[in-house]
């Protein structure tokens, strides 16, 4: 197997788990990139740019990375506030007036950033073209009575994200959430990162699947927890509900859903394109920075923790990012980030300067800490304790 790219010095040890992902681990096609204080240290690629293809992954290859958008969406409700447009502690309803209808009134904009608003389920599950429709699915949510009071616990929005901040957004900007990430998010920073994938770029995105993970030492395959398993058998859990939001399930290589604007779901990027995003939240990046230090501690300072009503975890959620914890190890506690189901991970560490992105067309049936991420965040952690 040819691996690409450069590794600076003191990093090799990322580069050697990046092999042993495709050696021991069964990925197909991946590539990672790490900046620090600003800068590339790691940029590597390999495998085949189709999870059932011959073609091989080369610099610049893109992958949908799932709900890893949803911390780019995040981004942009956060550089609103920066920016004074947006206040984080208004009821939504400030700008969304239809949203306070079936006793939603009281939820504030934090709420919907950390899932805490009480919606990650919809009474009637949007198709694909209802789902793409922004005018159609916002209202579907604004009409939507939560399963909880809003702000008084936690649960993944897994889909629902995304026309909760979508809709957010453009009432705010009127724009939608995938233009003002290209215009004031990807275009400055030069990022291969989109959020509803113009027709000119399908060229440069690979096919994704669902892979099995290999066996564990001894020939034993991990296990989820029983009450894990069965939350996702169950038709009627808020897990299961959650998740098929848009039902039936996209096909995530089709150009239809890769077109639409779902935040929650569908970004494309490149690792480049990710890492280089996360690096810019916390310094400068060829000139470039998208969050004050202020933003930075609001983003990561924690807002829900502890047993999560739809995942059946325990997860910690800052405004919009996950936290460093079991569900979802990071760097260290100071990290902030998102992983995208089955694969993708982006994130940043602060303290050390650290930002990383993973993406793979190889998709596993976990969550939030694939075994192949977490084996680059020790190998980075690794090289900046030597």
């Amino acid at each position: 197997m040819d691996v690409n790219g450069t590794v600076a010095e003191g990093f090799e040890p990322v580069g050697e788990a990046f092999v042993r992902n495709f050696e021991v681990l069964g990925d197909r096609g991946a590539a990672v990139t790490v900046y620090r204080d600003g800068h590339k240290v790691v940029d590597l690629w390999a495998g085949t740019r189709d999870v059932d293809g011959t073609e091989p992954w080369r610099h610049g290859t893109a992958q949908i990375v799932r709900s890893a958008t949803k911390g780019v969406a995040a981004a942009v409700l956060l550089m609103l506030a920066q920016r004074g447009e947006l206040d984080l502690d208004a009821p939504v309803g400030r700008y969304w007036p239809e949203y306070k209808a079936a006793g939603k009134e009281r939820t504030l904009v934090r709420h919907l950033l950390a899932h805490r608003a009480g919606v990650p389920v919809l009474d009637r599950p949007l198709t694909l073209a209802e789902a793409a429709d922004p005018g159609l699915a916002a209202a579907t949510v604004a009409a939507q009575a939560p399963v909880w009071e809003p702000g008084a616990d936690h649960g993944y929005h897994a889909q629902t994200y995304s026309w909760l901040t979508g809709e957010l957004v453009r009432r705010v900007t009127g724009r939608s959430i995938g233009e003002w990430i290209a215009d004031e998010i990807a275009g400055p920073l030069g990022l291969d990162l989109w959020v509803g994938l113009p027709a000119a770029e399908t060229g440069r995105v690979g096919r994704v699947a669902q892979i099995e993970a290999p066996a564990a030492p001894g020939g034993l395959k991990t296990r989820p927890k029983r009450a894990v398993s069965e939350a996702y058998a169950d038709p009627d859990s808020l897990t299961r509900r959650a998740f098929a939001a848009i039902t039936p399930m996209p096909d995530e290589n089709d150009p239809a859903y890769l077109a639409a604007v779902l935040p929650a779901s569908n970004g494309i990027a490149t690792a480049e394109g990710l890492a280089r995003f996360y690096a810019a939240l916390i310094g400068e990046v060829d000139g470039v920075r998208l969050f004050t230090p202020d933003t930075v501690e609001q983003a990561r300072a924690e807002r829900s923790a502890g047993p999560d009503r739809v995942l059946v975890v325990n997860t910690r959620f800052g405004l919009g990012y996950m936290l460093h914890g079991t569900a979802s190890p990071l760097l260290s506690p100071g990290s902030f980030g998102h992983p995208g189901r089955g694969g993708a991970l982006g994130f940043a560490d602060p303290e050390s300067g650290i930002a990383l992105g993973y993406v793979t067309n190889g998709f596993r049936k976990s969550v939030t800490a694939d075994a192949r991420a977490q084996a680059l965040v020790r190998a980075v952690r690794t090289a900046i304790d030597a």
